[in-house]
């Protein structure tokens, strides 16, 4: 896996429009796109299989949850989109009925641990009996056993989820943000470099490629303090 594999940018923005402008602005800087909520429900869902169609691959961010039949099927028609990666939230029965919908395809399902946004007061205030470090192990532990690809978690955990893994499963870390940048409404986050070190295999980067005056140098800088630990 080169460089270039292992950055994911976040299109999070509103329109498929500006994902098309953003896209060719970055033209073979990156090959990895993000597609989430916000932009798949503008018209995102078709832009991302344009994407695969043009040689791009897509990390498509659904985050499903529901009884294991709606995700068996929901999991079975993104098969066929081409996709290379999808999320869904770590919970044990789901991730069963994903991967078994997956089965013999090249889709690469990660298991959603706790999110970057959130501590260990906004998991109480959910219920959750566990702090997050905690709960990332206990949910990585699961996913593991489930035969799921791979983990999303904070860069924070990574190391201790690679432990958890081992070599081959993807870890996925969003919270990414180069030395200086804004953390914004994340709570756990790392510098490209430091997340790799810790045993990160992908990086998903959103705001500080597409909100930047130059997003095209800013991936370039990105993708060199990557380079330069790999």
């Amino acid at each position: 896996m080169n460089t270039r594999d292992r950055l994911i940018v976040g299109l999070d923005i509103p329109t498929v429009a500006e994902a098309e402008k953003m896209v060719a602005t970055l033209g073979d800087t990156v090959s990895f796109y993000k597609v989430g909520y916000q932009l798949a429900f503008a018209g995102g869902l078709e832009f991302a299989r344009d994407l695969v169609k043009d040689g791009k691959q897509v990390f498509l961010d659904m985050k499903l949850l529901d009884i294991d039949n709606t995700v068996a099927k929901g999991v079975e028609n993104i098969v066929k989109m081409g996709v290379t990666m999808l999320t869904l939230h770590a919970y044990p029965k789901a991730m069963r009925a994903a991967v078994d919908a997956a089965r013999g395809s090249d889709l690469c399902l990660l298991a959603v641990t706790v999110l970057t946004s959130m501590d260990e007061a906004d998991l109480t205030d959910a219920g959750y009996e566990y702090d997050p470090h905690t709960l990332v192990l206990r949910r990585a532990e699961q996913a593991l056993a489930a035969g799921m690809g791979g983990i999303v978690c904070s860069a924070e955990e990574s190391a201790a989820v690679r432990r958890i893994v081992g070599p081959k499963m993807a870890v996925v870390t969003p919270g990414i943000r180069p030395a200086g940048s804004d953390a914004g409404d994340q709570k756990r986050v790392m510098t490209p470099a430091d997340a790799l070190s810790a045993g990160s295999s992908h990086l998903v980067v959103g705001r500080p490629i597409v909100k930047a005056p130059d997003p095209k140098a800013a991936a370039q800088a990105i993708l060199a303090e990557m380079a330069s630990v790999l």
